[in-house]
């Protein structure tokens, strides 16, 4: 599989954070929640790959159904809920190792159980457990499927909670970045936030975006959508608002965010808009899923060609 997939070229390094990705192309968080396939996602040729995301004690997750696919739009609708076997499960199996020149970035959140007042008790308590085994940490505060967690990204207890992970992270002899994963339906108003809370806390970036709570402009029925119910949208109706907020986000901090793009990215074609947009890496999952593992070589080879 490494030798059908992986497509390397100098033009492909990227030197972010202080780490140096093969290449920009990444697989998004919820893939592989407890880190039983990143040496296979390797193979497949992605430059990076995002484990999680992961809670301090396993859980089961919301209610089976909670995975559908819309064939029509090239979408997805998740209500997963945080389904991972724990943060101590994860650690032993990143401690086997994995390839040199996979980067390996750990997102955390909370226990559905823990309430909103108590949360940052379970990201510090991920951080530190798998601190020495991952390159960079993405904080999760805008999945749609655990209760009251967007609640969290709101300015005051978001500022909170990455600071306190800042603290802890640079009282580290070396520390790891940390970057923030966003929701697409923030107001204009809300992203100004984002912006002025990477500035203060020094966080190293923003992941945009998580998937949606819209429903709009879907070819499946209305019928079946109100049938399959709650839970987050991703695949290519996401792709132009995803777009939208890595632009705004890019504009408005004049070019000074890091941006990892992630939403709606199904071809080589999907994922340079993003770049253009402002994004410095990509991040693909419903794409994979549709278009299979070629995707991450097509976009690769775009890019050389690109370069």
């Amino acid at each position: 599989m490494r030798s059908f997939y992986r497509v390397q070229h100098p033009s492909l390094k990227r030197e972010l954070f202080g780490l140096t990705f093969e290449n920009p192309v990444g697989l998004a968080a919820g893939f592989d929640k407890d880190g039983k396939y990143f040496k296979t996602m390797a193979a497949l040729g992605f430059g990076f790959v995002e484990v999680g995301t992961v809670t301090p004690k396993g859980q089961i997750g919301n209610p089976q159904p909670r995975l559908f696919r819309l064939p029509q739009d090239d979408a997805l609708i998740n209500r997963m809920g945080f389904n991972n076997d724990g943060v101590e499960d994860l650690v032993h199996r990143l401690k086997k190792g994995y390839p040199k020149q996979l980067i390996v970035g750990g997102n955390i959140g909370k226990n559905k159980v823990t309430p909103n007042e108590q949360a940052a008790d379970d990201y510090t308590h991920c951080f530190e457990a798998l601190f020495p085994y991952v390159d960079y940490f993405v904080v999760n505060v805008s999945s749609p499927n655990t209760p009251n967690l967007r609640d969290l990204q709101d300015k005051e207890p978001l500022t909170r909670l990455l600071s306190l992970l800042q603290n802890l992270n640079k009282a580290k002899p070396t520390p790891k970045p940390i970057l923030l994963k966003i929701a697409p339906d923030l107001t204009d108003t809300q992203l100004d936030d984002i912006i002025e809370i990477v500035t203060t806390t020094k966080i190293e970036g923003v992941i945009a975006t998580n998937t949606t709570i819209s429903r709009s402009n879907l070819q499946t029925s209305s019928s079946q959508i109100e049938t399959i119910g709650n839970g987050g949208l991703s695949g290519q109706p996401l792709k132009q608002r995803a777009t939208e907020v890595i632009r705004y986000l890019k504009t408005k901090s004049n070019g000074k965010l890091t941006i990892i793009g992630v939403g709606g990215i199904a071809s080589a074609e999907d994922a340079l808009e993003k770049i253009e947009a402002g994004a410095s890496l990509v991040q693909i999952y419903s794409g994979l899923i549709y278009e299979g593992p070629n995707l991450v070589k097509c976009i690769n080879k775009a890019l050389i060609k690109d370069a």
